[in-house]
This record gives structure tokens, C-alpha cells and sequence, in this order.
């Protein structure tokens, strides 16, 4: 087995310039997460979200946007989560995507909304029953004394949900929007000599600057 410093790849399937990108940064964010997809990248919409702690330190996991436009990128989650205080507690967030296949990164800070009760009852509606159910089963970051705890009160909600048409959406659960501060898109390129472009705002626009690698 190779060490890990050993493990290297040359970026060389595309290249970026300003000009290949969208006016928009969210529009431009939505044309990749779709260029994966179709590619075939499992979870194409997967990303990284950033929060800091009460304790300054910070904290990254990866959830599922659902939609990403001109106003930012939405994701639900429980809100009395770990990240859900986080988010709640300072507001601003980070969100890192990244597509190995296709060689291509990027970059987004903002500040963090939570979306309208109606926008989070649309969406919970629309989810599969078995996650509907376990949305309600789950505590989610606290602490179980076993796996067997959390698949009892799930046959519980099941039989409690049982002959329910519409499973409502837990007060707890929902969801939450980062704003479009700054984006920055990556495009790997040999010999470590990236591309980079970041979106900068001027007024109601954007302005495209160039970064080293």
C-alpha cells in the first residue's frame, strides 16, 4: 500500500476562465451540480457545510442541497442538531462542493436564514415516508445508549403512523438558506497550477476576479 504522501493526481480535464462562467454565481453552481449529475456523481448535490462552534472551534459535515439559485443554496436538517445550534447561534456558514471525477471545486460563504414553515412543509412533504418517519425518530447529535434504542422508537412512530396519509413535519425539522457573500469556483489543472475564479459582489451585481493557485 502506497504511503499517504505518495498519493498524487494530475488535475487535467478542464480549465476555467471568467468568461466560461455565468453572470450569476448561484446560476453557474446550479450548472455544475447538473454537469455532475449527469456525469453520473453519486450525490452531486452533496456539500460540505462549515459552522463554528460556541467554543470557536470549527466544524464541517456533509448534507444534500435542494436548491440552489440567485438567493443562495437550501438544505434541511433538525434544527436542535449540533449544526442546527451552530447555524442558529452565529448565522454565517460555509459550503464547500467538490467533484473529484470532473476535477472541480467550489467555494461559497454567506449568511444563513432559516426558510418559511410553509417552504419546509412543501419539502417535507415530498420526501420519502420511511425519512419522514425518521425524522421524527431521530435525536439527532445526542446521545443513544444503543442502536437497538433508536430502532425501537422508530417501530413505535411506524405503528403510530400507520393508516396516516400525511406524516406531519416535526416543529424541530426544517430548513435553511446561505445567502451568496462570496463564491469562489475551482478548476484543477496540472501541475497544481489551478484555475480560480471568485465571484465578488459590486451593488446588485457580480464582479469575476482571477486567484492564484
Amino acid at each position: 500500500m502506497s504511503s499517504i504522501r505518495d498519493i498524487r493526481t494530475d488535475y487535467t480535464k478542464g480549465t476555467l476562465s471568467p468568461g466560461d462562467l455565468s453572470d450569476c454565481p448561484g446560476d453557474q453552481l446550479r450548472l455544475w451540480i447538473e454537469e455532475a449529475d449527469k456525469c453520473g456523481i453519486v450525490d452531486a448535490n452533496a456539500f460540505t457545510l462549515s459552522t463554528m462552534s460556541t467554543a470557536g472551534y470549527p466544524s464541517g459535515r456533509v448534507v444534500l442541497a435542494r436548491e440552489v439559485d440567485a438567493n443562495g443554496v437550501v438544505f434541511y436538517t433538525n434544527k436542535q442538531s449540533a449544526k442546527g445550534g451552530e447555524l442558529s447561534g452565529l448565522s454565517k456558514a460555509g459550503a464547500t462542493f467538490f467533484w473529484s471525477a470532473l476535477q472541480r471545486q467550489v467555494r461559497l460563504t454567506g449568511k444563513v436564514i432559516e426558510i418559511s414553515d410553509e417552504e419546509s412543509d412543501r419539502y417535507f412533504a415530498s420526501r420519502p415516508r420511511a425519512s419522514q418517519i425518521g425524522a421524527h425518530a431521530s435525536d439527532q447529535s445526542r446521545e443513544i445508549s444503543s442502536r437497538e434504542e433508536l430502532e425501537l422508537k422508530l417501530s413505535n412512530l411506524e405503528a403510530q403512523f400507520d393508516g396516516v396519509d400525511k406524516i406531519p413535519r416535526p416543529k424541530h425539522w426544517g430548513g435553511f438558506r446561505i445567502s451568496l457573500e462570496e463564491v469562489e469556483f475551482w478548476q484543477g489543472r496540472a501541475s497544481r497550477l489551478h484555475d480560480r475564479v471568485k465571484y465578488i459582489k459590486v451593488g446588485e451585481g457580480w464582479k469575476k476576479v482571477i486567484l492564484q493557485p
